[in-house]
């Protein structure tokens, strides 16, 4: 029997990938399995759209929206800031995301992103809202601002060291993992796994990106999860839906509701 109950914890279905048959796309994955996506905004255009998914599509949708740092404009991001800031307020939005910190594409604004982040952080506290985290190559920042600030939600796409995902769980925090997991090579993310309880662990596929091995190449979507959870499940050492399961619950408990 096709593995039941997914709940894909990070997605953008607002790419352009998805253009030529996006709705065909939504009313097929509750027949793949696929219960419930949270859906992400980078910016305002893409919050909006996340709640419209939302809107339209209620019983598969929870809605994200938050302002990116690849995304950050260079002029008149406050405004940007500000205009998230209130959709952030729409009983809709259940999580403040994607949000974060990348000095991979781009360094030389630092402070700026720490200082959006930050903001963000204070939303979502203020909000009593999770947020969904993006970290790239500035662990050390990200995990000064999340102890600070202490919110609740998740390190999504989970690349780091067992040592960081132990300090996550520390501060109460949840973490995602993609595709990534299956792949060759991936034995920092399968390191950080083994070493995380089970209720801190949440399934995602970042689609479309990273689809998982068989997949490699092709557009990611929700229902090609179950081959991340069949590698999360061996490391763990239970059965694959078991682990879709226990990340299901997770990610209902992260959101503050009882699964429906």
């Amino acid at each position: 029997m096709p593995i039941q109950n997914i709940f894909d914890s990070h997605a953008h279905y607002n790419d352009g990938r998805f253009d030529a048959d996006r709705e065909e796309l939504f009313a097929s994955l509750p027949q793949q399995g696929v219960r419930r996506i949270l859906h992400m905004g980078c910016d305002y255009a893409t919050s909006l759209l996340s709640l419209e998914y939302q809107k339209a599509h209620p019983d598969l949708f929870f809605a994200a929206v938050g302002l990116h740092p690849e995304d950050i404009p260079q002029t008149g991001w406050e405004e940007e800031l500000a205009r998230i800031s209130a959709l952030a307020e729409q009983p809709e939005v259940v999580c403040v995301g994607e949000i974060g910190l990348d000095y991979y594409w781009d360094a030389s604004r630092k402070e700026l992103q720490k200082q959006v982040f930050a903001a963000q952080l204070e939303l979502a506290n203020r909000l009593g809202k999770p947020v969904s985290v993006h970290s790239r190559e500035a662990t050390g920042d990200c995990m000064e601002l999340l102890t600070k600030y202490k919110p609740k939600g998740a390190l999504h796409c989970f690349s780091g060291s067992a040592e960081t995902a132990k300090e996550v769980v520390k501060l109460g925090m949840y973490l995602g993992f993609t595709g990534v997991l299956t792949f060759q090579g991936s034995k920092k993310a399968r390191a950080a796994v083994e070493v995380i309880p089970m209720d801190r662990l949440l399934l995602e596929t970042d689609a479309p990106y990273m689809a998982p091995v068989p997949c490699r190449g092709r557009r990611c979507d929700s229902s090609m999860i179950a081959h991340t959870a069949a590698v999360m499940a061996e490391i763990k050492g239970v059965s694959t839906q078991e682990m879709v399961d226990q990340c299901t619950k997770n990610a209902y408990t992260m959101l503050g509701m009882d699964p429906q």
